[in-house]
């Protein structure tokens, strides 16, 4: 098959996002929770955002810092060290989407979205307590990357899961049921209940 091929040290910075995530697809959605120090509530949508351990229960989340400011979530997360993942699934769509605009710090996007924020068993950083699945996590280390620093990485350890009875088996998860959003790009987004298929052990 013919291909082109892209030198990434020559594409500008919207046409190296577009074509990164639009191959790396569907990535999931970790609705971030945190608390500033001052006790003001913040939850941000990140897709680029996953499980990389088990043992230990490690997560990632990664957000830009455009013009080297930083974002709400990282500042508390610096801050406090904590934080929570909420499962976006199919019928919090709309709401995940309102709180990927830019508010000011004092703003409480879980006020602003009339979502209810549920304080985790061990963190005092909120979830959404509409969500099928939460997990509460500690800060394990944050890396930033580029010089000056264009990203930041928070690895967080994650120490609780909630998770509603009626997608569960034991710990195994029905996915047709939690029905999580994962982000293709832009605007469009699959779902897990979406076209599953098996393949033969």
């Amino acid at each position: 098959m013919e291909r082109t091929s892209f030198d990434m040290q020559e594409l500008g910075g919207t046409d190296r996002y577009k074509l990164l995530t639009g191959l790396i697809i569907p990535r999931p959605i970790g609705w971030v929770g945190t608390v500033a120090v001052d006790g003001t509530r913040n939850l941000a949508p990140y897709s680029y955002f996953n499980a990389v351990a088990a043992t230990p229960p490690t997560v990632i989340f990664s957000t830009g810092r455009p013009q080297a400011r930083i974002k709400d979530s990282l500042a508390n997360v610096i801050a406090t060290g904590e934080f929570t993942l909420s499962i976006v699934d199919e019928s919090l769509v709309d709401a995940m989407h309102s709180t990927a605009t830019t508010y000011a710090p004092d703003i409480d996007e879980f006020a602003e979205t009339k979502l209810t924020a549920t304080r985790g068993d061990v963190v005092t950083a909120p979830y959404v307590a509409e969500a099928k699945a939460a997990l509460e996590c500690r800060v394990m280390q944050i890396v930033d990357l580029g010089d000056p620093a264009s990203a930041s990485v928070v690895f967080g350890d994650v120490l609780r899961i909630h998770v509603a009875n009626d997608v569960l088996d034991g710990t195994r998860i029905d996915h047709r049921k939690l029905c999580a959003v994962g982000r293709i790009a832009g605007t469009t987004y699959v779902t897990t209940a979406d076209s599953l298929f098996d393949v033969e052990e």
